[in-house]
């Protein structure tokens, strides 16, 4: 017997959080649409290179420092090294009630291998 398509698979509706990919958010910001762009990497990582425009706040201090920083009904999009943190990051953030954010998939690595503009 043969599975129904999507069968097993999990939807959107299922997930806890959206990731978008890097052609998406370079689409984003090619076109100017507001986003806050969330870099959760540790400092040594944040002062290495970030996308343009870049907020820094550490994973380790989201829940501290986020409140203070952006407004719940942002978009945001969060990113780290390769997408793990920022998933964490992603849901954490949702479940302090923001509204709209979104996980970067493959993070940063995929941004520098797209060849998308980076900030030093």
């Amino acid at each position: 017997m043969t599975p129904e398509p999507g069968a097993g698979a999990s939807s959107e509706a299922d997930s806890p959080f959206r990731e978008v990919s890097v052609l998406e958010v370079k689409a984003m910001m090619d076109r100017g649409e507001p986003a806050v762009y969330l870099d959760v990497r540790e400092p040594n990582e944040f002062n290495l290179g970030r996308l343009p425009g870049a907020l820094h706040i550490p994973k380790g201090d989201l829940e501290l420092k986020i409140g203070d920083a952006v407004p719940r009904d942002a978009n945001v999009i969060a990113y780290c090294s390769a997408g793990i943190r920022s998933a964490v990051a992603a849901e954490t953030l949702q479940a302090m009630g923001y509204t709209n954010v979104a996980s970067l998939a493959g993070g940063f690595r995929e941004w520098m291998f797209s060849g998308f503009p980076v900030e030093e």
